[in-house]
């Protein structure tokens, strides 16, 4: 199994201590874990984006090019994209200049957006966030792929002749399509061949298992090869201590005061309602990561068994003091990943995967990027 470690940026206080992170410290601190987590061997990096609510995350294509500028190894992702609201043309521009600075790590995700209230906020009417989806990622496909495109649709200008700049590094960068509770994103990706990331943040896991189960029947269904069809899930909150009880005091009263906020009207899309509003619901049924490493490592394989999934998220609890969460992403890297990675291989980002060697396999390697540079600076 391969890892990330998402940050949707959220600008919260700490609803029990009252602490509340400056906007440019809270910056810093995701710019610094990017670095740490590609230091303790992480996968990947991801900043997810949100325009609404208690977050820092609208300008995330601005962060995630800082953190490729600043990092030399780990993937960088989305975690999502709001593609349903966004401009597909300003959008390729974007992260295929991520995509630049990273040469060649950068991987998108994108959905359609689970907050209603960033919207209006487009112009996009509720009810049209599908089908804006759909018709956005296969404007973006082509601009991606295609120079000198002409390309007339439904939710923005008609293009003619236009070639997107930059380029991307080396072909086209993946894209996975994020779901948070529907069958749409996942019906989206199986139609295209790319992988699925569940958000796994809200519901059951059997829900979860529905979701990749029909989404893994409908890719074969189009023809792919199933050997490609992975898969991403998330996992709310870490919180690592030497055993359970201890993690369950430490964060429990963080958590419900969080979750308590979450549920109140406004704040959360209805029909998404967070299932598991206590630490012990969380801990017992939940997505979300707290305890000791080993009940962690376990936490994880039972939610392989379900969704048989190749990467896992989660998220940081940044309304700890940022040093505790960074020993937490050491300790994480050092006692859970090399149980979870002997237990539930991957192939993933290996040689066997068409984009294991972005961007070698669209041509131009890395280390052809590296060698250019260096006889560029004799």
């Amino acid at each position: 199994m391969k890892f990330q470690v998402l940050d949707i940026l959220p600008n919260l206080k700490n609803p029990v201590t009252g602490r509340e992170v400056p906007t440019d410290e809270r910056y810093s601190q995701a710019l610094t874990s990017a670095r740490y987590a590609e230091q303790f061997g992480f996968d990947a990096v991801a900043l997810g984006e949100r325009h609404a609510g208690p977050f820092l995350s609208s300008g995330v294509s601005v962060v995630l090019g800082a953190i490729a500028a600043t990092t030399s190894r780990v993937r960088i992702q989305t975690g999502v994209s709001v593609l349903s609201i966004h401009d597909p043309l300003r959008l390729a521009e974007d992260y295929a200049t991520v995509d630049q600075l990273s040469r060649g790590r950068f991987e998108l995700v994108i959905g359609k957006g689970n907050e209603l209230r960033q919207l209006p906020m487009f112009g996009i009417e509720n009810g049209d966030q599908w089908d804006a989806l759909a018709e956005k990622y296969e404007l973006l496909r082509r601009l991606w792929r295609e120079e000198n495109l002409s390309w007339q649709g439904r939710f923005r200008g008609p293009l003619n002749e236009v070639t997107s700049l930059p380029r991307p590094f080396a072909g086209a960068p993946r894209v996975w399509h994020g779901s948070a509770t529907t069958l749409t994103s996942a019906s989206l990706a199986a139609k295209w061949g790319d992988p699925l990331f569940s958000a796994n943040a809200i519901q059951p896991r059997e829900k979860y298992t529905a979701l990749i189960d029909h989404y893994r029947t409908e890719y074969a269904k189009h023809g792919h090869d199933p050997r490609f069809a992975y898969v991403a899930a998330g996992a709310g909150f870490l919180y690592l201590a030497e055993t359970t009880q201890e993690a369950r005091k430490a964060f429990g009263p963080t958590y419900e005061q969080i979750m308590a906020f979450f549920s109140k009207p406004g704040n959360h899309t209805p029909g998404n309602e967070i299932e598991f509003p206590t630490i012990d619901d969380a801990i017992e049924r939940g997505p979300v990561l707290v305890g000791s490493p080993q009940q962690i490592a376990e936490k994880i394989l039972w939610f392989h068994e379900g969704f048989g999934h190749d990467l896992q998220s989660f998220n940081l609890p940044t309304m700890i003091p940022h040093e505790q969460q960074l020993n937490m992403l050491e300790r994480f890297a050092s006692e859970v990943i090399p149980v979870v990675r002997k237990a539930a291989p991957t192939t993933l980002w290996s040689d066997e995967d068409p984009y294991g060697g972005r961007p070698a396999v669209h041509g131009r390697t890395v280390a052809d990027a590296a060698t250019e540079i260096e006889r560029a600076q004799r």
